[in-house]
């Protein structure tokens, strides 16, 4: 049996670049669950700070649910960016 064909829509003219781009920056959820790659909650909020200078447009700061020192690292990064 023959595999399915998809069509992939293409777009009909050139595309314009978009005004403006938005970073989505997991570098505190994901980051961390790389071996050895555990921050203190000092380091986290220090990241979320030049994070927030560098205008980075969402920040996701951890996994609170993860633990009670994750739930208030994540709680001080929100109060104090």
């Amino acid at each position: 049996m023959a595999p399915a064909v998809r069509s992939v829509p293409r777009p009909s003219g050139p595309l314009a670049p978009p005004d403006r781009v938005r970073v989505f920056d997991t570098t505190l959820r994901d980051g961390e669950q790389a071996p050895g790659a555990g921050l203190t909650a000092a380091e986290k909020l220090e990241v979320a700070r030049q994070l927030a200078r560098l205008k980075v447009d969402v920040i996701e700061a951890g996994f609170p649910a993860a633990s009670p020192g994750d739930f208030a690292a994540v709680q001080r990064i929100a109060r104090e960016t």
